[in-house]
């Protein structure tokens, strides 16, 4: 799905056989494109008929359907919402699952590159050292959060001043744990509270109960298989003598770790250490352009020194799975993508909603009309490599390569998946500017266009729109970003990292009735 970049031309187009142009600055009445003399004003990112398109045909884009035309559509005519939709022909639109059928070998770099890691004495590898503090319930969620608060560098720098190494002492809470389903639901919140509990970017964790509640962390400990020591602390509201009491132990237990947790040094280990988890959010009509098809190309390099890239956001490649099936290492894999999706198909139905509530208001705004268009760009996140594996919500993830994750659309909620499942850096592109961090995990924000990268230069990390200027292709700026995953995995500091995100951005998945 590359495109053909003219630098010339004011529009972009992705596939020879494609209905649609991308405009790639605000087209005017009268400007003609392709052959096609354009009528009204189309935004930048936006779609453009090239010929006549008649009601109810499919209409292409990156060689691929993504959607029918809901009257008919004149040449030069702005492609969107007024005539563009998945309709109720998407019921009957058949994709072609090919399993296996673009299944290739992988292949690995003589000499894979290194980075800078932390390596834990069970010889896990982390990218950052924090002391993480978690909360079992929202009721002790304000005790988790005051007892954070006690060692932030900006108010109390003197409580971290001679412990350099740790990277800090962040609260991660929710809004759930009591009042719950106690099936899936609760086996969903333990599973994702385990794998930070586990996570090799933590060097100790403290997890904090009310001492009442559903999710009781003695019986979170046995289904996760977890042990109390010294760098897995639990108590409880109840016990401590309430609140104050609770908040005094938890900032004594911190002081106490602080000097074991800070005896710690980076060395230089192999990147198939590195589990990337690609997030995408505030898409635009550039998305699947430059942003996600160069991260794609940097997937594809990580993959080929060893290391692991987790695709999610599962609503998100809906209408696309057929690129992914046909990339499964085996039929059982794809089997279970599939699986997924049907899930959600019954998902929404019971809750009485649809796939299609996305794109969003932004990502429409951007350029982005149906869920099959905004999956077929999702998609390229995930590169060319075989599909190795499919995981359900905040699972160990334990193959090497490109795998994906089940999760919901909402960054959040999936990035808190794939730390869950062990993602050590995130990498999120974003069309439209969102705001998002993910502590223990460093998260790098990559731009689409270079428009959002000046008006927020601040919060980006890695300028893509090069790619639609003409000024860059996605080889090199997928190297760029190769280059920049080695580096903040080394300890870099990402845009999210120094702005302070990554506390209020853990959201593990709510499944089930709230009783």
């Amino acid at each position: 799905m590359s495109a053909v970049i003219e630098t010339a031309s004011p529009v972009l187009r992705l596939h020879p056989a494609d209905d649609v142009v991308i405009a790639r600055k605000q087209l005017v009445s009268g400007t003609v494109v392709e052959g096609a003399t354009v009528s009204g004003l189309v935004p930048p990112g936006h779609k453009v008929a090239v010929h006549a398109i008649a009601k109810g045909a499919p209409v292409r884009r990156y060689n691929q359907i993504i959607g029918f035309a809901r009257r008919d559509i004149r040449p030069g005519e702005h492609v969107h919402l007024h005539n563009l939709d998945i309709g109720p022909e998407h019921g009957a639109f058949a994709r072609d699952y090919a399993f296996c059928a673009d299944v290739k070998p992988t292949r690995y770099v003589d000499k894979p590159a290194t980075f800078r890691g932390i390596v834990r004495a069970d010889g896990r590898v982390a990218t950052r050292n924090y002391i993480g503090i978690l909360s079992s319930v929202n009721c002790s969620a304000t005790v988790a959060r005051a007892i954070a608060d006690r060692f932030r560098r900006d108010v109390f720098a003197q409580e971290l001043a001679d412990y350099p190494n740790v990277d800090g002492v962040v609260a991660l809470t929710h809004g759930t744990g009591c009042g719950m389903d106690m099936g899936e639901a609760l086996r969903v919140l333990r599973r994702t509270l385990g794998g930070y509990a586990r996570h090799a970017n933590f060097g100790a964790v403290l997890a904090v109960g009310l001492g009442c509640e559903t999710n009781q962390i003695s019986a979170w400990l046995g289904a996760e298989e977890l042990k109390e020591s010294e760098t897995l602390q639990v108590f409880s509201i109840q016990d401590s003598g309430g609140t104050s009491r609770a908040v005094a132990s938890g900032v004594a237990r911190i002081r106490a770790l602080l000097p074991t947790v800070n005896r710690v040094r980076r060395e230089e280990v192999p990147a198939s250490h590195l589990m990337l988890g690609l997030q995408c959010g505030g898409s635009d009509g550039y998305s699947g352009i430059t942003a996600n098809p160069a991260l794609g190309n940097a997937v594809d390099r990580l993959v080929a020194h060893g290391g692991t890239a987790i695709l999610s956001e599962t609503p998100e490649i809906y209408g696309a799975e057929h690129l992914l099936t046909r990339r499964a290492v085996t039929r059982e894999v794809g089997e279970k993508l599939v699986a997924r999706i049907k899930w959600w198909e019954d998902y929404c139905a019971r809750n009485h909603g649809e796939m299609n509530n996305n794109p969003s208001p932004g990502n429409k705004a951007g350029g982005l009309t149906t869920i099959l268009e905004k999956s077929l760009g999702a998609v390229a996140k995930g590169g060319t490599t075989n599909l190795v594996d499919v995981y359900e919500y905040a699972q160990p993830v334990d193959r090497h390569g490109f795998v994906f994750m089940d999760t919901p659309g909402y960054d959040p909620v999936s990035a808190t998946g794939q730390v869950a499942g062990g993602a050590n850096l995130i990498v999120f592109t974003t069309g439209r500017g969102s705001a998002y961090g993910c502590a223990p995990s460093p998260s790098i924000k990559l731009a689409t266009n270079s428009d959002l990268a000046r008006r927020q230069a601040d919060d980006i990390d890695l300028n893509c729109g090069g790619i639609a200027d003409g000024d860059a292709s996605v080889e090199e700026v997928g190297q760029k970003i190769f280059e920049m995953i080695l580096a903040t995995a080394s300890g870099a500091k990402s845009r999210s990292e120094l702005h302070g995100y990554g506390q209020q951005e853990f959201v593990p998945w709510q499944l089930g009735a709230t009783m």
